[in-house]
C-alpha cells in the first residue's frame, strides 16, 4: 500500500511544482495586445529585432563611434552624464540598444555569451557605423564585451568594462579568489548565482518563490549599495522621470532579467583569462573601471584579471561603488581614457 501512496503523493507534488517551473510566454512588442513598438529597430539575420537609440553628433560627422551596452534591469535609454561640450569637442556618436528580451528588442531563448557579440556586430553593420567601433559595457553588460574581445576583436577600436560582471566559476579563476569574492556578497545573492550556474531549469521558480530570499537588488535591499552609491541614487531620484523605466521589463522578467543572469552564469566557451590582447600594436586600449567600495561586483576578481592580463588598463577608484559611471567627472574620465588614451 505504501508504494502506490508514495507514487500518488509524488505525482501530486510534481503536478503542483511543474507549473511553477515554467515561465509565462513573453509579451512580444508589436504583437496584438502586447506592448507597442515606439523605437527604431533593426531586423537581424535570424529574424529578431533589436531596438536602438542614437545620441551625440550624427554618425556621418563623428570622429568616435561608441556602442553602449547596458546592464541588468536597464535598457538603451540609460543616460550617462556626459556633457554636451565634451560630445561636441570630441565629435562622439553614441549607439545604445536593448539587449535581447529587454525593452523593445525581441526575446531570444537561445541567448548566450557568444550571441551577444554577434548581435553587437550585426547592429553596427545594419546601421553602417563603420568597420571599427568603441564599446563600453556596464555591469552585467560587460559579459557581452568579453564576448566581443573573444569573437570580434577585429571590429574593436577600444574597450571599456565598467564595474564589469564577474563569473565566479571561470575555470582559471583561483578558488581562493572566487571564494573571497563570493563571501563579499549577500547570502541570498550567492544562492541565486549558484542556482543560475548549476540548475538553470530551476531559475524561474527560484526567482518567483517566496520561501527563500533570492536576488537582493530586486528585493530592494539597500545593503548592496555603499554610501557613495546611495548618494548617487538620491541625486538621480531628484531628476524628473522620463517614463522609459516601465519599458525595461515589459516583455516579462524572465525574458529580460532571468535569461540575462542564466546566460552570464552559464558555462562559457572561453575563459576571459585566455583572451589575447586585441591591440598588440597599441592601436587601441582596453580598460576596467572598478569601485573599491562596490558591494555588487567584488574588486578582488577584477583586480586579479587585470594583474594576469597586463594589457588591460585597470582603474580602481578608492571611494566609489557600483554606480560610479553616473558620477559626472568619473563618467567623462571613462570616456576620455577610452578615446584619448
Amino acid at each position: 500500500m505504501i508504494g502506490p501512496v508514495a507514487v500518488a503523493v509524488a505525482v501530486c507534488v510534481l503536478g503542483w511544482v511543474y507549473p511553477s517551473l515554467k515561465p509565462p510566454a513573453p509579451k512580444i512588442c508589436g504583437s496584438p495586445g502586447d506592448p507597442p513598438v515606439t523605437s527604431p529597430r533593426v531586423k537581424l539575420s535570424d529574424g529578431r529585432h533589436l531596438a536602438y537609440r542614437e545620441k551625440g553628433v550624427p554618425k556621418e560627422e563623428a570622429k568616435y563611434k561608441i556602442i553602449l551596452v547596458h546592464g541588468f534591469n536597464s535598457s538603451k535609454d540609460l543616460n550617462l552624464p556626459v556633457s554636451k561640450e565634451l560630445i561636441e569637442e570630441l565629435r562622439i556618436y553614441f549607439l545604445s540598444f536593448d539587449r535581447a528580451g529587454y525593452g523593445e528588442s525581441d526575446p531570444f531563448p537561445s541567448r548566450s555569451v557568444k550571441t551577444e557579440a554577434y548581435d553587437i556586430q550585426e547592429l553596427a553593420d545594419k546601421l553602417q557605423i563603420g568597420p571599427k567601433f568603441y564599446v563600453i559595457g556596464v555591469s552585467m553588460g560587460a559579459y557581452p564585451i568579453y564576448s566581443c574581445l573573444k569573437y570580434i576583436p577585429h571590429r574593436l577600436a577600444g574597450v571599456s568594462l565598467v564595474v564589469p560582471f564577474v563569473h565566479y566559476w571561470w575555470p582559471r579563476l583561483p578558488a581562493d579568489v572566487s571564494r573571497e569574492g563570493l563571501q563579499r556578497l549577500q547570502k541570498s545573492d550567492r544562492w541565486t548565482f549558484q542556482v543560475a550556474r548549476y540548475a538553470p531549469w530551476l531559475f524561474y521558480w527560484w526567482m518567483t518563490q517566496k520561501w527563500f530570499p533570492s536576488l537582493s537588488i530586486m528585493a530592494g535591499n539597500a545593503a548592496v549599495f555603499c554610501p557613495k552609491d546611495m548618494e548617487i541614487i538620491q541625486k538621480r531620484s531628484e531628476t524628473p522621470s522620463t517614463g522609459q523605466e516601465t519599458k525595461v521589463r515589459q516583455q516579462g522578467d524572465h525574458e529580460s532579467l532571468y535569461r540575462d543572469i542564466i546566460a552570464g552564469y552559464s558555462k562559457w566557451e572561453f575563459d576571459p583569462l585566455d583572451i589575447s590582447n586585441p591591440f598588440p600594436n597599441n592601436e587601441g586600449s582596453v580598460h576596467i573601471w572598478q569601485g573599491y567600495e562596490d558591494r555588487i561586483i567584488p574588486y578582488q576578481i577584477n583586480r586579479y584579471i587585470s594583474d594576469k592580463l597586463p594589457w588591460i588598463h585597470y582603474h580602481e577608484v578608492p571611494d566609489a561603488g557600483h554606480l560610479l559611471i553616473y558620477k559626472n567627472d568619473l563618467c567623462e574620465d571613462i570616456i576620455k581614457s577610452l578615446l584619448l588614451g
